[in-house]
């Protein structure tokens, strides 16, 4: 969703940079965001079986399904959380493959403007490139992370470490070899759109490994990884704006 939604917006912003103004970028995401929300409160609800359009079956399909994995306690085990090994694991991942993500995203569109000299439209459009093919990895990584273990018995710690190291280590290769280009604008760009397709293959990783450790409390530990994780939004933007002076 979130790279999906990258996909949309940054061409749009383009355009409403172009043929508007940038204060209505704000303007418009915002009126949609509001917009999204009505019909979130009346589509969405907590459970199967408060929910207003599911049929029988298919509320009695998802109950059976989780019936075995998710926990009857009713008290959140916010210390053996907290003293999890794995949980730390995946801060340390998540918190990592945040600082390349938000790096990009808000620097990516400057990049593009004042090396590459790219307009407003050309930038959109190619700034939403990466992400794009990031959303097709995701897809494709989980088609590929299923059958590994379904089809090829692999174990789920494996294939949960094999594509967190593709999606982390690959990334960092083609950003560095990005660096050593020059203004190459075919390579600077095939370089940028490799290096965030392959962290795709982190959401069947890492990402995904809150479900595996403890399905019942995913949502909270992905709020606690999530947490430190949004630590390199505010960070990685101005280290990376002073270390690149010119």
């Amino acid at each position: 969703g979130a790279q999906l939604g990258t996909v949309v917006s940054l061409p749009l912003s383009g355009l409403i940079c172009y043929y508007m103004n940038w204060v209505y970028v704000f303007y418009i995401f915002g009126a949609l965001g509001v917009l999204w929300w009505f019909f979130w409160m009346c589509l969405v609800s907590d459970t199967p079986e408060t929910h207003r359009s599911i049929s029988h079956a298919e509320r009695e399909y998802i109950l059976s399904s989780l019936k075995d994995q998710l926990s009857t306690q009713n008290s959140v085990p916010w210390r053996p959380m907290l003293q999890s090994l794995p949980l730390w694991a995946i801060v340390v991942a998540h918190f990592s493959y945040n600082w390349t993500f938000y790096t990009l995203l808000t620097l990516l569109p400057t990049y593009m403007k004042e090396i590459l000299r790219f307009d407003a439209q050309e930038n959109g459009f190619l700034s939403a490139l990466p992400y794009f093919g990031c959303w097709l990895c995701i897809i494709l990584s989980g088609q590929i992370a299923d059958y590994l273990r379904e089809k090829q018995n692999f174990s789920t710690v494996c294939v949960r470490k094999c594509f967190t190291l593709i999606g982390m280590i690959g990334p960092a290769v083609f950003l560095v070899a990005a660096g050593f280009i020059g203004c190459n604008y075919a390579l600077a760009v095939a370089f940028v759109t490799i290096s965030t397709t392959l962290g795709g293959f982190c959401t069947s990783g890492y990402s995904i490994n809150h479900l595996d450790i403890a399905p019942s409390y995913a949502g909270i530990l992905l709020g606690i990884t999530n947490s430190f994780a949004t630590i390199p939004g505010m960070v990685g933007p101005v280290i990376a704006k002073n270390l690149t002076h010119n």
